[in-house]
């Protein structure tokens, strides 16, 4: 553990990955990069894979490399945009569906039961209030992702 923020943050969130990855794993068999492919798709579906990648913060050819496999496996659908070239439009099938949301639970319930552990109880989480604050930092770094901090005062 350090006292420095930035490392903190870094450590946190790969232990939550490592965890929901682990859960994941052992209730459905898939990894959590799985998971979260269809969750984004999710989102976002109908989608091309331009707008794929980009919410899911990788290339298009990591998403159009994946993809081949997650049809074949009945996770997702890929159909050609009518009247658009070469654009594919993806889509998750009920069973991706089905994934998104019943492992989607449990690691809501998970995470949340993990914020009001006892060993957390002389410094209690507001888990509605971490939420609103981690999204409204998010946003924040998104409106200004390489701003100096003087840029940022």
């Amino acid at each position: 553990m350090s006292d420095r923020l930035s490392f903190t943050l870094h450590e946190l969130v790969a232990e939550l990955d490592a965890f929901a990855d682990a859960a994941l794993q052992a209730g459905y068999g898939v990894t959590f990069n799985h998971f979260q492919f269809l969750a984004v798709l999710d989102e976002h579906e109908p989608v091309d894979m331009t707008t794929l990648a980009r919410c899911l913060g990788v290339t298009k050819a990591a998403v159009s490399k994946r993809v081949p496999a997650l049809v074949e496996e009945g996770w997702i659908t890929a159909a050609s945009r009518p009247g658009a070239g070469r654009s594919v439009l993806l889509a998750l099938t009920p069973k991706g569906t089905a994934l998104v949301r019943d492992a989607g639970e449990v690691l809501e319930r998970d995470f949340a039961a993990m914020l009001t552990h006892p060993c957390l109880a002389a410094d209690p989480i507001d888990a509605p209030r971490l939420n609103a604050q981690l999204v409204a930092l998010t946003a924040f770094i998104q409106q200004h992702p390489t701003a100096p901090q003087e840029a940022l005062a």
